[in-house]
């Protein structure tokens, strides 16, 4: 699925298994940014498919290329912005290593793996909380 860049935005929550442990990825953008704390998320750039571009943000926000499994499907919801207009944001897991290493970049100032309620209670937007959720029960089907 191709859509023309700046209408199309990926958001993709990572996770991991410690002790049976559900854990969460959040990142904190910058001030410039918003300051506030979400998952990895990014646009889709011209010419790339929904995956090229999970992949992409993925290891620029976070160094991180290798990944156990990748739900996809997770969730989907629009919102609007003044700047681009009507965007549509498609939601992705990705499953990692208990032992990852995390190298967040120059758009996150802070990274926390959180569970669930933490999660929920870093979040900035319902979307993205909702997304959470939708996540969590696919996890526990």
């Amino acid at each position: 699925m191709q859509e023309k860049q700046r209408t199309t935005q990926v958001e993709i929550i990572v996770f991991k298994i410690v002790d049976t442990k559900l854990l969460f990825l959040m990142l904190k953008r910058n001030e410039q940014r918003g300051g506030f704390w979400q998952p990895v998320t990014g646009g889709v750039e011209a010419g790339e498919n929904l995956i090229q571009a999970v992949n992409r943000e993925l290891q620029e926000e976070t160094g991180i290329i290798d990944y156990l499994r990748i739900l996809d499907d997770v969730y989907y919801f629009e919102f609007d912005t003044i700047e681009c207009g009507t965007l549509k944001e498609y939601v992705f897991g990705i499953q990692v290593a208990p032992n990852i290493d995390v190298e967040i970049s120059y758009e996150h100032t802070d990274m926390k793996w959180c569970t669930i309620e933490e999660s929920l209670a870093l979040l900035k937007y319902e979307s993205n909380k909702n997304a959470l959720k939708k996540l969590v029960s696919l996890l526990s089907d």
